[in-house]
């Protein structure tokens, strides 16, 4: 009796589950089996999914406007606003980096004009010229030993010397803030070679250590001799 009656309810509720869950049949590329799922659990599922919300339709008017080239670009007002501005700190870096050709040269004054002549009519001119800092008083035709091998000289080369802070002769003298004026002088120096000191060994050691070390060196210089020292007197009528 109990098996006829679980039969007929089953009969009833399969039209049912047919309607809400339609079995899935194997089709030509997939050989899988029929799924059924029990009543309960689909009104489940069906009660905790959420609903499909159609997107409701634009209004014309407002894509238009999106679609206009002047909506949708940025008034120069803005772009103003948005660009940043510089620090004090980098406009300072920007003119010091600025090459120093642009600035106009500084007028000479009246003194310097007046006795630049008599200067250049006197013998035994000097002057004292800076070499990568290093001050050196020198006269025309000495030889200059620099401490250092200068980069990037060959023998034959003339240099230009024109950082010179003091230039005169046995009574008069002009000195320069730092530096003399280069449109007031010329002095060339030409490389004539390189030397080289003896080969030192310097034996270095701790206390309470037998290890010795043995540190060797030998340095070059460059040589230079000053071909030209000349005052120029037409500077002043140029300035």
């Amino acid at each position: 009796m109990s098996r006829t009656l679980l039969r007929s309810v089953l009969e009833l509720r399969s039209p049912v589950m047919r309607l809400l869950l339609p079995s899935i049949r194997p089709t030509a590329t997939t050989a899988a089996p029929a799924v059924t799922v029990p009543a309960a659990a689909a009104a489940r599922f069906f009660n905790q999914t959420a609903q499909h919300i159609e997107p409701s339709q634009p209004d014309p008017s407002i894509v238009a406007n999106s679609k206009s080239p002047l909506a949708s670009s940025p008034s120069p007002s803005s772009l103003q606003q948005t660009q940043p501005q510089p620090s004090e700190t980098q406009q300072q870096q920007q003119q010091q980096s600025q090459p120093l050709a642009n600035t106009p040269p500084k007028p000479i004054s009246e003194s310097v004009r007046a006795l630049l002549p008599v200067l250049a009519a006197q013998p035994g001119r000097y002057i004292t010229v800076h070499i990568h800092g290093h001050p050196y008083l020198v006269t025309e035709g000495d030889s200059v030993r620099l401490p250092f091998k200068m980069p990037g000289v060959v023998p034959g080369d003339i240099l230009r010397l024109t950082r010179a802070s003091i230039l005169g002769s046995r009574d008069f003298t002009l000195k320069g803030a730092p530096y003399i004026d280069e449109r007031l002088f010329e002095c060339r120096a030409v490389v004539t070679g390189t030397e080289s000191e003896p080969l030192r060994i310097k034996i270095k050691k701790k206390r309470r250590c037998r290890r010795t070390k043995h540190v060797k060196s030998k340095h070059r210089y460059t040589m230079l001799r000053i071909s030209e020292l000349r005052i120029r007197t037409e500077a002043v009528n140029e300035a």
